[in-house]
């Protein structure tokens, strides 16, 4: 867990602003410091040293370079005045904080969004998708806790970047032996921060993982409370979920219990380092050996110097919830940000010829990957108007990812794709969405065509359902059978609505009883006929028997990829 991620300022472009302008306000809070100690200083001297002169204390050099007593006012106004610079300093230092984590958090929200977008494209076939419960508490709590980052932390953190440096050089100018002093023994507090911010790292992330687990678990359980309730599993449910927010509450209790200890650790490291630094001024001045304006400034200006590193520690434990969600986030983002940059580096993947004869899909030897790891291929096969080829093979044989390599979602990592420019896809899941029947059909058409739509729903054999009809989230309101139809016939709206000369389909039947299944095939036979070339990804016996040609896929790195290849159908 880095104490600035350099992610935050790749992706929040409001981070930058905030370092920016929280560097100028600190250095001129610094600035504003040191002349308040320095006024200050010299003010209490005006008023000490007659004190001291009648009390016999004024011996050796303790007045040495003493303001005249009549400068007392104006050395007042100047503590004054600059002591109204720090606080104004120091208010608009928070102020710019508040306001860069509420655009930080818009920014990473916004990019981790469209990150997911892109991920449900590029995860045609993917097993590694983040949990819908986990994605919404990272985008959600947890990006909220990045509140206390911005608020609390980094302000402290600007401070003891800028601030620290001055105090320590303006020390060693005014006492060479302070300055010393504090150079000797400032590094104790950043060992403590590091090793107390280890065992931090450690509940915390534990605590992270629980509230996780917890927020899958409770969506898991709202899901699924329907089916809970018929067979009576309500009661065990929720009694799980009752487990695994008292294990949170424990983690909870855990991390709070960290961040009291380190805070603890730090004053108590801080105090002992101040002490000596005073001790050694306060000894040197009862010897008579050191001015009292001097000895004043050196005292008022070294707590300063440690409280920035002091309450960047105390800060960095109290923000290290939003921290972790962040790099959730950065994860997230840069792991779309590869696959769009894998996307867009495959050329093996390129647009059809405009020539008549040839054909509308071909893949040439293709090998497809995904990460590391070959998932299909090497592959050839060919699908030319009119057309309608099957893919067949068993599980893991690669069927899904060749689609998705055809879609330009997946790395061609050897071989030649060539396809059309406008391609009509429909995936294994109908991936509905709230509004009407008719909005999931003309998906993505700002003016759906009414008879368009009425004529796909007929060929998905849909023809009992109206168009207007209301669906709820995720598609709530009809059945399995009935969502994978409607995802079919948005399939045949864009292939009619764009022209498109190929259309794909993975596993389009596998909810549909035999009747309905015989009717959908014909609308897609009917769709090869009319000059469209057909790829439907498949285990149905009554799809493979509809096809004109089988391609059978086998495990990648075999000697070849297609086992069987049935035509004359």
């Amino acid at each position: 867990m880095k104490p600035l991620d350099p992610r935050l300022l790749r992706h929040a472009s409001a981070a930058r602003r905030v370092l920016a302008l929280g560097g100028g306000l600190g250095l001129l809070r610094t600035l504003a410091t040191v002349a308040w100690c320095w006024f200050l200083a010299n003010a209490l001297t005006v008023v000490a040293l007659p004190v001291l002169a009648g009390a016999g204390g004024g011996a050796g050099r303790i007045g040495e370079n003493a303001p005249d007593p009549g400068q007392l006012t104006s050395l007042v106004a100047g503590a004054a005045a600059a002591f109204v610079v720090r606080a104004v300093a120091g208010w608009a230092m928070d102020v710019t904080a508040a306001r860069g984590a509420v655009r930080a958090k818009e920014q990473l929200r916004a990019a981790a969004l469209d990150a997911l977008d892109r991920a449900a494209l590029h995860g045609v076939a993917s097993n590694g998708a983040v949990p819908a419960a986990e994605t919404t508490t990272i985008l959600g709590r947890g990006l909220d806790a990045l509140d206390g980052y911005f608020s609390g932390y980094l302000p402290q953190l600007i401070l003891a970047v800028v601030a620290t440096p001055v105090l320590v050089v303006a020390i060693l100018l005014a006492d060479p032996v302070s300055g010393i002093t504090v150079l000797i023994v400032f590094p104790v507090i950043p060992m403590f921060m590091v090793l107390i911010g280890l065992a931090t790292k450690t509940v915390q992330d534990r605590q992270w993982a629980q509230l996780r687990r917890l927020s899958g678990s409770f969506l898991d359980a709202v899901e699924g409370l329907s089916t809970l309730k018929i067979f009576r599993r309500e009661y065990r449910q929720a009694a799980r979920i009752a487990r695994e927010a008292d294990d949170y509450r424990l983690r909870t209790m855990k991390v709070l219990r960290v961040t009291f200890l380190s805070g603890f650790v730090l004053d108590l490291a801080g105090t002992f380092s101040i002490a000596l630094v005073a001790v050694t001024v306060g000894t040197r001045l009862v010897d008579g050996a050191f001015p009292l304006a001097l000895g004043l400034f050196v005292l008022l200006l070294v707590p300063e110097a440690f409280i920035p590193i002091r309450q960047v520690g105390a800060a960095f434990h109290a923000s290290t919830e939003g921290l972790a969600a962040s790099s959730d986030v950065f994860d997230l983002i840069d792991g779309a940000a590869s696959a769009d940059a894998g996307q867009a580096s495959h050329v093996s993947v390129r647009e059809r010829s405009e020539s008549p004869e040839a054909s509308i899909l071909a893949v040439e030897a293709a090998m497809i990957r995904r990460g590391d790891h070959i998932v299909a291929g090497p592959v050839s096969l060919t699908a030319g108007a009119g057309e309608f080829v099957a893919l067949a093979g068993p599980s893991g044989s690669g069927k899904s990812s060749l689609l998705a390599a055809v879609l330009g979602f997946a790395e061609v990592a050897s071989g030649q794709i060539t396809r059309p420019d406008t391609v009509s896809w429909v995936g294994q899941k109908p991936d509905l969405a709230r509004g009407t029947i008719a909005e999931n059909v003309a998906l993505g058409e700002e003016t759906p065509d009414p008879e368009l739509v009425s004529r796909a729903l007929d060929a998905a054999q849909l023809s009992g359902i109206a168009p207007d009809a209301a669906l709820g989230a995720l598609g709530a309101g009809l059945s399995g059978g009935q969502a994978q139809r409607v995802a079919i016939a948005r399939g045949l709206y864009r292939a009619w609505a764009r022209n498109a000369p190929l259309v794909l389909l993975d596993e389009p039947t596998s909810a549909l009883d035999a009747g309905t299944e015989a009717r959908v095939i014909k609308a897609l036979r009917a769709e090869a006929d009319r000059g469209v070339a057909v790829v439907v990804v498949s285990h149905r016996a009554a799809v493979l028997a509809a096809a004109d040609r089988v391609v059978t896929l086998a495990a990648p790195h075999s000697e070849t990829s297609v086992l069987a290849d049935r035509t004359g159908k």
